[in-house]
């Protein structure tokens, strides 16, 4: 009974390595990266933040600063922008023979039975009929086909999904991360393409991930992959 303790603190504990999400909140003004699994909202190491990207509505690169805080990332772009991008590196973790997960790779942790490196990526677009650019910084993206603020909540936006680049297919989209974070919408089909239902009038963040085998490296044996779309069902206005 007494193993029981730490295999479930390890399976919690990987569970927020694997599981958590990243996307991104206007908040009192400000645009702040958010690290979390539905309705969590987690403190983390800003210089996690590997990039952020902000663009106006013709995909133009907009300058964007990440101001670093205690517990979190706050984006300041020199202007309001049309879309926003953004990368967290979580690191490479490896679990040791006591259920222990260290962040480090599998070489500086010889006796590790699991290695992992995961990485978060986040789109989110703020304003109707943008242009997006593309996107090649982002390991794997949910890329709409249609203007998501002009689909409508109850209706379907058309999303592809691509990661390393190329469409990937089998891929289960959250539909509501924030709000449904296990329900599955849609599942992508061979040319990466799915059906997700826009399911709010506020904030909609449809979600993936992927976990991918990694040979040949002396850290790692899977390379996990998370990202997000954010955007409102219905356009603000004044």
């Amino acid at each position: 009974m007494k193993k029981a303790l730490p295999l479930l603190a390890a399976a919690l504990f990987i569970g927020q390595v694997n599981a958590h999400g990243l996307w991104t909140e206007q908040r009192r003004g400000n645009i702040e990266t958010i690290y979390g699994h539905g309705a969590e909202d987690n403190a983390f190491k800003a210089e996690k933040i590997s990039g952020a990207w902000a663009y106006d509505s013709r995909g133009k690169m907009i300058p964007v600063t990440v101001k670093r805080l205690d517990d979190h990332a706050r984006l300041e772009p020199l202007k309001p922008p049309a879309v926003v991008a953004v990368a967290l590196d979580n690191g490479p973790w490896s679990l040791t023979p006591d259920q222990q997960w260290i962040n480090q790779g599998r070489s500086k942790v010889p006796t590790s039975t699991k290695s992992l490196h995961t990485f978060k990526y986040s789109l989110a677009i703020y304003h109707q009929g943008v242009s997006l650019p593309v996107l090649d910084q982002l390991k794997m993206v949910i890329v709409p086909e249609a203007d998501p603020l002009e689909v409508g909540v109850g209706k379907l936006l058309p999303v592809r999904v691509l990661v390393d680049g190329k469409p990937a297919a089998g891929i289960e989209l959250l539909g509501d991360y924030r709000g449904a974070p296990h329900h599955i919408s849609g599942k992508t089909d061979a040319q990466g393409r799915a059906q997700i239902e826009v399911r709010n009038q506020g904030l909609n963040i449809i979600a993936a991930e992927v976990d991918l085998p990694v040979v040949n490296d002396a850290d790692i044996e899977t390379r996990g992959l998370f990202t997000s779309l954010s955007f409102l069902g219905e356009a603000h206005h004044e």
